[in-house]
């Protein structure tokens, strides 16, 4: 199994936070993203907030490829009208490329 970790940042105003917050409730997530998610390979997602930063944990099959994800994202409609709405919320993190807001993360420790 591969696990990820990445990083975005909120805008710093507290009601859009709290619609992001709304947005990512139990049920609140469209069910076409939940789709491409498993459909990609991705066996499990969390988001973690903590101020503005966002950190986002998947976990994946062996033969998951993020890169291959992201190509997948941008031939998929309902994908990119989800992210445009995002965007919304979302700020890329220092250093990010310019069109990717969610930035992987090198793991520096691990216990195990």
């Amino acid at each position: 199994m591969k696990r990820y970790c990445l990083a975005c940042d909120l805008k710093n105003d507290p009601q859009l936070i709290e619609e992001y917050k709304e947005w990512h409730r139990p049920g609140g997530v469209r069910p076409e993203i939940i789709d491409s998610l498993k459909q990609a390979g991705i066996r499990d997602m969390e988001i973690y907030l903590q101020g503005t930063r966002l950190i986002l944990i998947l976990e994946a099959g062996d033969d998951f490829d993020l890169a291959e994800k992201f190509k997948m994202d941008q031939a998929n409609p309902k994908v990119l009208e989800w992210e445009k709405l995002m965007w919304q919320y979302q700020v890329a993190v220092p250093g990010a490329p310019p069109d990717q807001k969610w930035t992987p993360m090198e793991r520096v420790f691990k216990l195990n």
